[in-house]
């Protein structure tokens, strides 16, 4: 489910370098999507659903995936929607027009945050510099999303691959969280 979603949502920024590019592992910069926001009552879960083109999750920690879609887990009544980023207009209003006057809230925060794509090998190794959370693949399997801390900036961590994950965390703290990922690796690179 979640390896669709790493080809076809979640992907490498072309006009960005490579922040670090090793044999064990590797961080890029994601292309820039569309992030929405989303928190409603139960009742309003699967008619939002159904205008997103992906269901929205009820367990804690699950992500659900469909093509050029990806709806995140956050809270028990909080969902991050994911889109391509010419979607927005279309996903934002289809959402308030199916539920109209059902309470809920939608906000557009897709210039809030950047993700890193962190894969490879040492993938897990990498994140635990930050990240005291056990990421194996039975603990966390892949589709698992998380929100935590890495080192002193808030994130957010959605294994999409074995050994593939996305690493999300708001503009103001990208470059502090993805400057400790770069030099931890390399760390690991010269030991």
């Amino acid at each position: 489910m979640s390896d669709l979603l790493a080809s076809d949502l979640i992907t490498p920024d072309a006009g960005e370098s490579p922040l670090l590019n090793q044999g064990s592992v590797s961080i890029l910069k994601a292309a820039p999507i569309a992030r929405l926001s989303f928190r409603a009552r139960e009742a309003s879960l699967k008619a939002a659903g159904s205008v997103f083109g992906a269901a929205l999750p009820t367990t804690p920690l699950a992500c659900e995936t469909a093509v050029k879609r990806a709806a995140l887990w956050m809270g028990p009544d909080e969902w991050t929607l994911l889109a391509p980023e010419e979607d927005l207009k279309e996903v934002f209003e289809g959402i308030e027009a199916k539920l109209g006057d059902e309470p809920h809230a939608l906000v557009d925060i897709s210039e809030r945050s950047e993700a890193v794509i962190v894969s490879g090998e040492k993938a897990v190794w990498l994140l635990n510099t930050g990240i005291f959370i056990d990421f194996s693949l039975d603990a966390f399997p892949v589709g698992t999303v998380t929100r935590t801390i890495f080192h002193k900036s808030p994130v957010m961590v959605w294994r999409t691959g074995s050994d593939t994950f996305v690493v999300e965390a708001w503009v103001s703290f990208m470059d502090y969280v993805a400057g400790l990922l770069v030099q931890s690796a390399q760390e690991l690179e010269a030991a």
